[in-house]
């Protein structure tokens, strides 16, 4: 397969491109449903090339190299692995390159990951020649160590930050001025192209790639900057990850978002429009060379297909597929003369009934010919349903297989749907703090005993800490309305990572609770999820199956699971509009609750991480960790929504 420059180089001069990223599902039912979604977006929008993303101290390395590898050798597109080179087994890094080679993929985006641990904090059960970090600090480490290793075969790209990196610690001092340096040396340690951290102030990119295209070293006059943009899918998602990665949003793109934040169809068609004006913007920027666009597409394809399609970013194919006829030999029927030769060309309409048709010599008039297929018709396929344009308007969510190919329009979260493309982390990123451990210790300190981690959470719940391991926003307005509730289980040491109130058809306008178009109405079952002392949890369990309005789900570290019913399927969350089918986003079952199972016990471990291991916090977090189960708890009743409480208080 080629590298993305060489890709890049054979375009015409002028010529505008785009990439796509995507990351490994968490579920194998995601995990397969993306490769339908990848197959289609690949034929209808052909990008010039596509990254996957790999998981923070390699926890998504099998699944990403699993997607590379579909990517690569199934559909045949230029893909870049993602790989970062901190926090993990050394191993790791080489096990990952062999295998990218093995593969035939010769992209390498080259980072970092999260900051690396010093040895005071290094896990106790790692050798020291087994830690990365002993190699690997910062992202040029990775890009010499494979060029030294590899030579030229793979094509090298590096992460670059328009807004300046934030380092966490002192995130007052974002300013791409300050990273410079490090990128100027990341290039000529053999940095092959750059790609930049998502944005929305189009200005501060246009001042950035100057700062870089005019830069006294010279290294960047020529190498291709492909700015990262990410559609706008929802409200919540676009402020939670501005938030993560530190990148502003102006304030004329909040002003047209927040004039229609309540109903989430119109922040989508706004977010096309935001997003096709910084396209078109860029694309108009003398430059050099050609403009190439990358879209953190979050697994989702109905935005970025409308942003492609608007901005005329798809390469259209040598024959035009929206107007193919398809030619046929003509049957014994034909004479010499022609008088009776039959139309060696057709129509793509014709034979695409929904239904198939009996071969009769002799069609009849009657009110079955729609049924019917006359002989010089039979075998002739139903048209070129597989078309670009046919595709596409697939990708948007037009007829029945847009509705199918879109099912994940809501994007979801922690609770939506394991069967989505999308289930999973809205980075692909894997378990992690999502902040420094400078930050870390300032907003959790050293909890010496079990009742410090319950004021952790009871500081959350009463909106005196911002974040907690299991959440880095503050309590929802919905939340809150709780938050009575959730702190009275807290004084019992159950400990709340995720709930919600019942709600009996409340407009989908509502501030505090609606989603959705405007002209309908929303619903939900309570239900909360709590860690829960091992001990407490063998007396709750005989209650929570004895109790005909309850389902759970309990799982703990070692891997034991619990569940009123493991085949239950559990819409909590579900709304009905004018003109549409019922939409659920928020389910809850056995093969969502257990993956998340798994991510709560790993940044249970995360943060124990930032202690030093045979320290007394470290110590406290790893035995709690060991301990508790988490439990998720549903109430079937959401009109009667506060029995849940009165139930868990009892």
């Amino acid at each position: 397969m080629e590298k993305i420059t060489d890709k890049i180089h054979a375009l015409p001069e002028g010529a505008n491109y785009f990439s796509l990223e995507f990351f490994p599902p968490k579920t194998a039912m995601g995990f397969a449903n993306l490769q339908t979604r990848l197959e289609r977006m690949a034929q209808a929008l052909r990008p010039l090339f596509v990254t996957v993303t790999w998981g923070a101290g390699g926890s998504t390395a099998t699944k990403s190299l699993e997607l590379a590898e579909i990517c690569q050798r199934q559909l045949g597109l230029t893909t870049c692995l993602h790989l970062t080179c901190t926090n993990m087994s050394r191993s790791l890094v080489d096990e990952a390159l062999e295998q990218a080679k093995v593969l035939g993929l010769r992209n390498i985006l080259a980072l970092r990951g999260d900051a690396p641990r010093s040895d005071e904090y290094r896990d106790e059960n790692q050798v020291l020649e087994e830690d990365s970090n002993k190699d690997f600090t910062w992202a040029i480490d990775l890009v010499k160590y494979i060029r030294k290793q590899y030579g030229d075969y793979f094509c090298i790209g590096v992460a670059a930050y328009p807004e300046g990196h934030s380092d966490e610690s002192h995130p007052e001092h974002q300013d791409p001025k300050i990273d410079l340096p490090f990128l100027v040396e990341k290039v000529k340690a053999g940095a092959d192209f750059i790609m930049t951290q998502l944005f929305f102030d189009v200005q501060a990119y246009d001042k950035f790639e100057r700062l870089l295209r005019e830069h006294e070293s010279g290294v960047f006059k020529t190498i291709p900057i492909i700015p990262g943009l990410m559609p706008i899918q929802s409200y919540q998602i676009l402020r939670r990850t501005t938030k993560l990665s530190h990148a502003s949003l102006p304030e004329d793109i909040l002003a047209r978002l927040d004039a229609v934040m309540g109903d989430d169809e119109l922040v989508k068609q706004v977010g096309v429009k935001i997003l096709s004006e910084i396209v078109e913007h860029i694309k108009k920027q003398p430059g050099r060379g050609r403009r190439g666009f990358h879209f953190y597409t979050l697994n989702l394809e109905k935005a970025v297909s409308h942003i492609l399609e608007d901005c005329h970013l798809i390469p259209q194919t040598l024959v035009d597929d929206e107007a193919i006829a398809i030619e046929f030999t003509p049957n014994s029927l034909s004479s010499q003369n022609g008088a009776h030769s039959i139309e060696r060309r057709r129509l793509s309409s014709v034979n695409s009934g929904p239904h198939n048709r009996i071969i009769v010599s002799h069609p009849s008039k009657s009110s079955h010919s729609n049924y019917e297929a006359p002989e010089n018709e039979a075998g002739i396929p139903n048209g070129p349903i597989n078309t670009r344009a046919n595709t596409l308007a697939i990708s948007e969510g037009e007829g029945s297989l847009g509705r199918e190919a879109t099912w994940d329009d809501f994007p979801n979260g922690r609770w939506g749907d394991a069967r989505s493309p999308a289930f999973g982390e809205i980075d692909g990123y894997g378990p992690t703090l999502h902040v420094s451990t400078a930050q870390a210790l300032k907003l959790w300190g050293h909890p010496m005993e079990t009742a410090d981690i319950s004021t952790i959470f009871r500081k959350h719940i009463s909106g005196e800490l911002e974040a907690i391991p299991w959440s880095e926003q503050g309590l929802s307005a919905e939340t809150s309305t709780i938050s009575k509730e959730l702190l009275a289980l807290n004084s019992k040491g159950w400990w709340s990572v995720a709930s919600q109130p019942a709600v009996n058809g409340v407009p989908s306008t509502d501030p505090v609770f609606g989603w959705g178009p405007k002209n309908g109405f929303v619903f939900q079952k309570p239900f909360i999820e709590l860690f829960i002392p091992a001990s407490d949890f063998r007396k709750l369990k005989p209650r929570l199956d004895a109790h005909d309005q309850i389902t759970y789900f309990a799982g703990n570290a070692a891997g034991d699971f619990e569940a009123s019913d493991e085949e239950g399927v559990n819409p909590v969350t579900w709304g009905t509009f004018a003109g549409k089918e019922i939409i659920t986003p928020t389910i809850i079952e056995a093969v969502s609750f257990r993956s998340w199972v798994e991510e709560a016990y790993s940044i249970w471990r995360e943060w124990q991480r930032i202690y030093p291991p045979r320290g007394p916090t470290s110590k406290l977090l790893g035995s709690i960790r060991e301990d508790v189960w988490l439990v998720n708890v549903i109430w079937g009743d959401f009109v009667e929504g506060a029995g849940l409480w009165e139930f868990l208080m009892g």
